[in-house]
Parts: structure tokens; C-alpha cells; sequence
């Protein structure tokens, strides 16, 4: 595959879990063949996964007349993925610590943490209703040797 191969979706979605599984799926083979493997293709997944899921369940509430605006960019070395839903947004600058003793049994904040911990940047517009990740492709391991 040519290193100068690059994929781009840019759609307003329905409101629908299926319908943003299907762009995830999207993705994730866009990304095969760019080359992306392994503990990247892994943590993009996880991550764009959570950013879907919260525009429709939390963002839009699951509302039918709501969309969902979904971007992302491939190239061999570089994901851009933006995904923005209708609702009104949150105070991402204030989300609670998850890993903290008294919130670990909570299910608040997980998915803002693990998106900012798996991504190599997560940023949120001011209101908090779009994240727009970036996933630079990880050096590969150097093979090891044995002696």
C-alpha cells in the first residue's frame, strides 16, 4: 500500500447505535489498510467507541431527531476523529477523578479518562458537545534478540 494513502469520512449520522457501530466498523478497516496494527488499532477502537456511544446516549439522549456529526481522517501515521452531537454539552475542564476510592464503583467519567489516556490528544469544543481525538501510529518495538 502506498505511504501516501489516506481515507476521510465526513457525515451527519442518525441518532442510532447500530448506525455509529457501522462508521466505527468503517474505520477500523480503513485503518487496516493503512497499516495500523495491534495496541493502536486497540486503543482507537476503545476510544472512538466511547465518543459514539456518549453523543447518542448521554449527548442526544437517544433522541431519533438528533444527529450525530462524525469525522475521521486516516494516513499510515496519523487518525484525526471528531465526533459532535446536538445536546448541550458538559463541563469537560470538570469531570470527576474516576480512580478515586470513593468514585471507582461510580460509572461517571471512565470514558473521558480513557479517551485522554489511549489517544495522543482528546480536545473538547468550549460547551463540551464535540471531541476531536488524534492517534499518532506508535513506534514500532524493536525486535529483540536472544542469546
Amino acid at each position: 500500500m502506498p505511504t501516501s494513502q489516506h481515507w476521510q469520512f465526513d457525515q451527519h449520522l442518525a441518532n442510532d447505535l447500530d448506525v455509529g457501530h457501522a462508521a466505527i466498523e468503517d474505520l477500523m478497516n480503513a485503518l487496516s489498510l493503512c497499516g495500523w496494527e495491534g495496541a493502536d488499532l486497540f486503543r482507537i477502537q476503545m476510544a472512538v467507541e466511547e465518543a459514539v456511544v456518549n453523543a447518542i446516549e448521554h449527548g442526544n439522549k437517544r433522541d431519533p431527531s438528533k444527529l450525530v456529526h462524525i469525522v475521521f481522517q486516516v494516513t499510515p501515521e496519523k487518525v484525526t476523529m471528531m465526533i459532535q452531537d446536538e445536546g448541550e454539552g458538559f463541563d469537560h475542564r470538570n469531570v470527576a477523578d474516576p480512580t478515586e476510592d470513593e468514585l471507582v464503583d461510580k460509572p461517571r467519567g471512565r470514558g473521558v479518562m480513557l479517551m485522554r489516556e489511549l489517544m495522543s490528544e482528546a480536545i473538547y469544543n468550549e460547551s463540551g458537545n464535540q471531541v476531536t481525538m488524534v492517534k499518532l501510529r506508535s513506534k514500532p518495538e524493536p525486535e529483540s534478540s536472544e542469546s
